[in-house]
């Protein structure tokens, strides 16, 4: 099953894809599954949203997303409540459709439809599965901010400085429309830039190594795999 919704799975060395089947097990395991929306959760979701999650925990030393307990699956795409704060105090809701979230504490929300699509597609560089669960990750080991990464000062440093110079160019080249190998909701923040750089990290490793080289170094560093070699 793996094999079949998750080609990407085919593109990785084969040690990598024995341990991939190992944290997919321990993964379905451990976290629960609840269908929102009339979806019912299958075999082919759980394992098809497991392996994509897992794929970012390869060669890493890992407890499996200690803070996660449940992901909620809807059909498709899902209307979700926002607010928003502008100046003056003023408090603006309204609604949001959306693909996915992660929450601080315990949660992801995903659209099965869009979780096909992203598997299905596995180099054009949209993943909703890598996205929320990279979410996870700056949660769990950092402070929601994207700053997972650290491990010490020496990481901590380079990280800062690569998320810091590339996402301003980042944020400069996409006021000015111009074409770019990382999707432009990743000028939202720092949190977002950190999820959709590593859509792109393991979806067009190689257009990311040419564009924002510091950057691809620290995501290879913290993954600790260099999909651009696969």
């Amino acid at each position: 099953m793996v094999e079949r919704n998750v080609p990407l799975y085919g593109f990785l060395p084969e040690p990598d894809r024995a341990e991939l089947l190992r944290h997919t097990h321990v993964f379905l395991a451990e976290k629960r599954f609840e269908g929102c929306g009339g979806l019912d959760i299958t075999d082919e979701v759980r394992v098809t949203i497991a392996a994509q999650a897992c794929v970012l925990l390869l060669h890493r030393r890992t407890d499996y997303y200690p803070g996660l307990t449940t992901i909620l699956v809807y059909p498709s795409s899902y209307v979700a409540g926002k607010a928003q704060r502008f100046v003056g105090g003023i408090l603006v809701e309204g609604q949001d459709v959306r693909l996915g979230e992660s929450w601080h504490h315990g949660t992801v929300v995903l659209s099965w439809q869009d979780v096909r699509r992203g598997a299905a597609h596995p180099h054009d560089g949209h993943n909703v599965v890598f996205h929320e669960f990279a979410h996870q990750l700056d949660s769990t080991w950092g402070r929601g901010d994207s700053t997972p990464v650290l491990q010490d000062e020496a990481s901590f440093l380079a990280w800062a400085e690569a998320l810091g110079r590339d996402f301003e160019r980042f944020r400069r080249r996409t006021e000015h429309r111009r074409d770019e190998v990382l999707d432009d909701y990743g000028a939202t923040d720092p949190a977002e830039f950190f999820a959709v750089a590593t859509e792109c990290f393991f979806e067009k490793p190689k257009e990311l190594r040419q564009n924002y080289p510091r950057l691809y170094e620290e995501l290879s560093r913290f993954y600790q795999q260099d999909p651009a070699g696969w």
